[in-house]
């Protein structure tokens, strides 16, 4: 069947001309009638185009990006403050004493008894030795502290009642297996001793913290 290329008429198949309109054919060609229109009616959404994946691939793509380069930065940072610090301390070497001198502050450890006590501040238990580990302070601003372990041929008991008389208002914490601990009530030189059993004699820790 054939229609009208103008009007949409039906035509008898080889019609040159139409007989509605009167509009020249061309022989052969057969024109579909054109599709209906259907209107949308008022307040109707309109039509959701579906949506791919390709944005939510982006965002992630984006936010990995981001994570990466920051975890780059602080990398980088991080070794780059690292650098400055190295760059800037200062070590030097005295016998057996050792000091690294910092932005920040210094650290300085030493194997002399003699050294170690001044540091601490307090008398060291007599005959005590000082350990292999030696004895290390540090000074940070106006806090110093400073560390140091020691070994005695005495009892446990004995050390302990050589510290209480040196700090008689301390807070002392003793127990029934040879050990105590004794910490001072300064608040600006606080030394905390703790004393324990080694075999036949005894080994303690002496820790002081300053201000300056």
């Amino acid at each position: 069947m054939a229609f009208c290329n103008s009007c949409g008429a039906t035509l008898t198949p080889g019609t040159k001309f139409c007989n509605k309109c009167g509009t020249p054919q061309a022989v052969g060609t057969v024109a579909s009638p054109a599709a209906p229109y259907t209107p949308v009616p008022a307040g109707s959404p309109s039509p959701v185009q579906p949506t791919t994946g390709s944005s939510a691939l982006k965002i992630v793509l984006i936010v990995i990006a981001a994570i990466v380069a920051i975890g780059l930065l602080g990398v980088a940072t991080v070794g780059f403050v690292g650098y400055r610090i190295a760059k800037s301390a200062h070590v030097t070497q005295n016998g057996d004493n050792v000091k690294v001198e910092t932005p920040f502050g210094s650290v300085e450890s030493s194997k002399d008894p003699e050294v170690a006590a001044k540091d601490l501040g307090i008398d060291i238990y007599p005959g005590a030795e000082l350990r292999k580990n030696g004895a290390q302070s540090a000074t940070f601003g106006n806090i110093r502290t400073v560390t140091a372990n020691f070994d005695s041929t005495d009892s446990p008991d004995k050390v302990c009642e050589f510290y209480k008389a040196k700090f008689p208002g301390a807070n002392v914490t003793s127990s029934d297996s040879g050990r105590c601990t004794i910490t001072s009530k300064d608040p600006r030189n606080m030394v905390t001793i703790n004393v324990h059993a080694n075999g036949d004699s005894s080994r303690f820790e002496i820790s002081s913290v300053s201000k300056k």
